[in-house]
């Protein structure tokens, strides 16, 4: 099922399933149709309450792409500049995340690879 800019949820009864023996369910070929799953697709299980939530991956990230590349283009932000600021950025990153390590003084030095 597509993703949709429409804020409610569709819940629709597809089928029941049973548990194999090897806790293994099968979706609903409907569903993997219209999803385009095709064996071994990966799948994200998350547990609601007493529930679990089958979300395909290819969608959630195709989801969370679309979410990242609305906000840059939101604001005027272009992969050149991302790429520009990524030494920098990754350099802030590191000295918050591990201030220890970022302003002690290196034990060893740094072999450039060709």
């Amino acid at each position: 099922m597509p993703p949709s800019d429409d804020t409610t949820l569709p819940v629709a009864y597809l089928t029941t399933a049973r548990l194999g023996e090897k806790g293994q369910i099968t979706i609903p070929k409907e569903y993997r149709d219209a999803c385009a799953l095709e064996s071994g697709a990966p799948i994200t299980v998350l547990q609601l309450g007493s529930a679990l939530l089958l979300i395909p991956e290819h969608t959630r990230f195709r989801q969370l792409c679309d979410r990242v590349a609305t906000t840059f283009t939101s604001h005027g932000i272009q992969a050149d500049d991302l790429l520009a600021n990524l030494p920098e950025t990754r350099e802030r990153v590191f000295a918050r995340t591990y201030p220890q390590l970022a302003h002690s003084e290196p034990t060893r030095k740094r072999v450039k690879r060709t």
